[in-house]
């Protein structure tokens, strides 16, 4: 009898190690991890100074709350307001926490505006989270079912769309407050903003004194090749939230602000009893030393070329390929015809650990740490594997654009 309730559907396989790029199972069978925990494991699996640094921590302390000073904590306040150009960092446990902390952020500026029904514009398409407010933020109604009544105060537009921006500020301006957005879309397939998307919503922003709100929490950290992805646009967000790849597997999340947006909270406002431990914190300054040291952005925008570059020349003309896009280390190959549950089962069987989202997209988003062996190896797979799959080739399905 399975004793755990069933959220989730996970495949027969368990691992029992990891080192680097690579995960082994319990028959000792080698995988190259290309999905890296959904863009957890930045730095790879098991890397030493991770290693170390919970091993000495955990034998000095672990956990003393809120009620007091963590050092370690403002040691990585510091750190990423620091890289990102913001001002205040407050420490929760997920990345769904980090969103409801900016949409908490919104309702209080809402209240200083004097703005009674507030709006947050968000986009068609995004994941947020599961907790109600992230989920109503969402676009997924497979995830909302059952869930309703949702959270209201969410307006929706098109992901990319300024035009239908410029539509509902018309209709909508007074009330909205802020706009939430992902710089790519990661959970509804790797949907890329267009150049100069988050700059003119920058712009927008500034022009109707709204927050702009990004979740980078699957860009975040290096994703993209560079610490964050609106820094490929220059601009800097009101808020900003992180998780995943902050603690590279121990769960911490984050919420970075400035301006005003840095200035809304007060003491009790808002809180989290495990938030910010100092063994979180202290991991999380060394995924940041890590990256820097050994030059892992550079690495990401490196192999990301190339695994984009190979995946394009192997695919690209393919009568099963739709598109291959990507960001860095996060690509998406989008195919004609679902293949969620055949294709992983396939790409695990020759070793390789991918993930399908949206039904028909494969999405690869491996360690920073990923080599030009690596990248071959993917590419190989991933060729044989779609051109060997008859059932891929056919008629286009019928589903919206943007999905």
């Amino acid at each position: 009898m399975n004793a755990l309730m069933n959220n989730y559907q996970p495949l027969p396989i368990s691992f029992t190690k990891g080192l680097g790029t690579r995960l082994w199972d319990a028959a000792g069978n080698e995988y190259l991890d290309a999905l890296a925990g959904v863009a957890v494991t930045n730095v790879g699996h098991s890397h030493p100074r991770i290693v170390e640094a919970i091993r000495d921590q955990a034998g000095l302390l672990l956990h003393t709350s809120n009620l007091y000073i963590i050092d370690w904590q403002h040691k990585l306040a510091e750190r990423l307001t620091g890289l990102a150009n913001m001002q205040r960092a407050f420490f929760c446990n997920s990345g769904a926490e980090a969103n409801e902390t900016a949409l908490k952020l919104a309702r209080l500026y809402a209240n200083r505006k004097g703005v009674r029904q507030p709006l947050v514009v968000v986009m068609e398409n995004s994941f947020h989270g599961r907790t109600f407010a992230t989920l109503s933020a969402s676009d997924s109604p497979s995830c909302q079912a059952g869930f309703e009544p949702l959270v209201e105060g969410f307006i929706k537009v098109p992901f990319g769309d300024l035009i239908a921006l410029q539509a509902v500020t018309q209709t909508h301006g007074q009330r909205i407050v802020a706009v939430l957005v992902e710089p790519v879309q990661g959970e509804s397939g790797v949907q890329i903003a267009p150049t100069g998307y988050l700059k003119a919503l920058r712009e927008h922003c500034d022009t109707q004194q709204w927050l702009l709100m990004l979740d980078e929490i699957q860009t975040g950290l290096g994703r993209t090749g560079r610490w964050f992805a609106f820094q490929h646009e220059g601009i800097v967000p009101d808020v900003m939230t992180l998780a995943k790849a902050l603690g590279n597997g121990l769960p911490i999340g984050a919420c970075l602000a400035t301006g005003i947006a840095a200035q809304l909270f007060g003491p009790g406002s808002h809180g989290s009893t495990f938030g910010g431990n100092p063994l979180v914190c202290r991991v999380g300054c060394t995924v940041l030393d890590i990256i820097e040291q050994q030059g892992l952005l550079a690495n990401a925008a490196r192999q990301g070329q190339a695994l984009l570059a190979g995946l394009r020349e192997a695919l690209g003309n393919h009568p099963a390929v739709r598109s291959v896009r990507g960001h860095g280390l996060m690509i998406g190959i989008d195919l004609h015809q679902p293949c969620r549950h055949l294709m992983v089962e396939a790409a695990q069987a020759h070793g390789l650990l991918i993930n399908v989202t949206r039904g028909s997209t494969i999405r690869l988003l491996p360690p920073l740490t990923l080599q030009a062996l690596d990248v071959a190896m993917i590419v190989k797979t991933l060729r044989a594997l779609i051109s060997s799959d008859q059932s891929l080739v056919g008629a286009p399905t019928i589903d919206s654009p943007s999905r």
